[in-house]
Parts: C-alpha cells; sequence; structure tokens
C-alpha cells in the first residue's frame, strides 16, 4: 500500500497483478476500505489476467479525513432530503469521481475497467460519464441512478443503516454493531461465515474507524441527487450487477440503472444481497473478468 496525493488530498492505493495486463479499478461503499474486498475476489481478479487497484475512498480508512467539517446529523440529511432539499455536505460524489481519476492519474494508468460497489456504483457511474476517455468500461454493483421514488430500503435495512452503537468508544460494542448490520443486508445464499464477518468488522475499526466519515459520505450521497441525465450519457460499455434479495438497495434500483445506461447489461444475481463475500467472490469475479474480456482494450486512436 502507499498514499499518494490525488486531487489535492491524501489517497491511500493498493495494486496487485502484472502491471502490463488490463487495469481494473475497484471503487468500495460507504463506510468501507480497500481492506474489505475478500482477498479470495482480488486474487479470482488478479489470475484472470487483471491488473487490480483499490483505495481508500476520501473519509475512509487511511485517506484523508475531512474533520474540518465535522460530522453531519444523518438524520437531519434524512429529513432534509425527503423534503427536496440538497442538504450541505463538504464534497460530493463529483469529487469522488474526480478522487477516482486521480488514482489512475497517481499510477500512470491511461485507462481502466471502473468498477464499484453501492457508493462505488455511484462513483464509477459518475466516472464513466465525466471522463469516458479514462474508462474502458463501466460496472455498477448493488448501486442505483438515484432517481426520484425508486424503492428505498426495507425499515429494518434502513435502521441498521442510520443506527449507532450503544457505547461508540468501546470497541468491542462498535465490532458487535458492525456485525449486526451486515446480517440485516447479507446475501442469503451467500453469507459471510461467523469468522469472516468479525474480521472484517475488527480489521476496519483496527485500521481506521471514522464515523464522522461516513456521515459525510452520507452528506455526499444524499447531497449530489438523481444521476438519470449524468447516466444517458454513457456511452462505454456498462454491466450492471445485482442482488436479488438487496434489502438495502433494492433490485429495482439496478433495473432503474441499467435502463437508463445505452446498451447497458443487467446481472440480476439470485441470491445475492449487498455485500462481497468469500462465498460470492467467485462469482462476481467471474462476471467481471468476462466482462473486461468481451470488451477488450481497444486499439489506440478508436
Amino acid at each position: 500500500m502507499a498514499s499518494h496525493r490525488v486531487n489535492g488530498i491524501r489517497i491511500e492505493i493498493e495494486e496487485r497483478g502484472d502491471r502490463d495486463h488490463p487495469a481494473l479499478l475497484l471503487i468500495r461503499g460507504l463506510a468501507t476500505q480497500l481492506t474489505h474486498w475478500p482477498e479470495a475476489f482480488l486474487d479470482a481478479l488478479v489470475a484472470a489476467g487483471l491488473r487490480v487497484v483499490v483505495f481508500d475512498n476520501r473519509d475512509a480508512g487511511l485517506s484523508e479525513k475531512f474533520e474540518a467539517f465535522g460530522a453531519p446529523d444523518v438524520e437531519s440529511l434524512f429529513k432534509a432530503t425527503a423534503t427536496g432539499e440538497a442538504p450541505p455536505a463538504p464534497y460530493r460524489v463529483d469529487d469522488m469521481a474526480a478522487d477516482t481519476v486521480g488514482v489512475l492519474d497517481a499510477l500512470g494508468i491511461e485507462r481502466a475497467h471502473v468498477a464499484g460497489i453501492s457508493m462505488g456504483g455511484m462513483i464509477a457511474q459518475v466516472t464513466a460519464a465525466r471522463a469516458p476517455d479514462r474508462c474502458w468500461s463501466l460496472t455498477s454493483i448493488m448501486s442505483s441512478s438515484g432517481a426520484p421514488n425508486l424503492p428505498g430500503p426495507t425499515p429494518e435495512a434502513m435502521t441498521a443503516l442510520v443506527s449507532q452503537p450503544e457505547d461508540p468508544s468501546n470497541r468491542e460494542c462498535v465490532i458487535a454493531h458492525h456485525m449486526e448490520t451486515q446480517r440485516v443486508i447479507e446475501s442469503p445464499a451467500y453469507p459471510m461465515t461467523e469468522s469472516e464477518a468479525r474480521r472484517y468488522a475488527e480489521g476496519g475499526y483496527d485500521r481506521g474507524y471514522c464515523p464522522e466519515g461516513v456521515a459525510r459520505q452520507m452528506a455526499a450521497i444524499l447531497a449530489s441527487g438523481s444521476r438519470v441525465e449524468l447516466l444517458a450519457s454513457i456511452r462505454v460499455p456498462t454491466l450492471v450487477i445485482h442482488g436479488a434479495e438487496d434489502v438495502l438497495i433494492p433490485p429495482a434500483c439496478g433495473e432503474d440503472t441499467a435502463r437508463r445506461i445505452r446498451g447497458a447489461r443487467l446481472e440480476l444475481v439470485t441470491g445475492m444481497g449487498h455485500d462481497v463475500t468469500a462465498a460470492n467472490s467467485p462469482l462476481l469475479a467471474r462476471l467481471l473478468s468476462e466482462h473486461a474480456r468481451r470488451v477488450g482494450e481497444p486499439a489506440r486512436g478508436e
């Protein structure tokens, strides 16, 4: 891992695989870090002949934190959005997409296959729309267009999303809370084992626990609003992957995303919820690597 100055801020980046192979840039979702990608997932992508690049989004992991802006009140953010207001935010999804392009610049990568999960899918969508010359392809996973009137999380998933640990200063309490949240949004057919869920929660806490950063990322999502018009401009080959059992971002959101991007292909995965686990890693790695092979790398100048 290495820290790079990217888009004016410090971003933590890691890469795997042969540097001469096609690059695949993976973007994490809300509140998660580059270390949350399962090793089995990354290994399978490298074995498929890809140069895999992962990084911590701003306000997560070892990347730069925006502490000077304080912690937004998440409940107030949702209330503002419900009334049609754009809540205040220190940055937006567009800024995070600019970070993504900056990661490519830092590594000297001219173009990459760009894929993201959840919030990362939103960032990937904006990257493909704003910087198509840097993207061989786009894969939007368990994400959304942000269109109005799309279904939201189930009540249980929404409670898990906005709830706080009973004692935020107690490590074990925070880890237990994260594990409980994971169980709410997990893939019924591809669940994490108990030990995997604990490693996931402990690793995130010990490496870079930053609840204020999570709130700022949430503010960025809500303040950015709909990407409907932006998605209509995307011309790079696009794959949309969504879990049929996703209770956090329902499958209708993935279906809507695919409809709004010209030529996009939808893969609705039975038994998958809102997570990437050791169990669903082979399936997701296959879909991503097949998409990359199908697209290929056009000759320079095309």
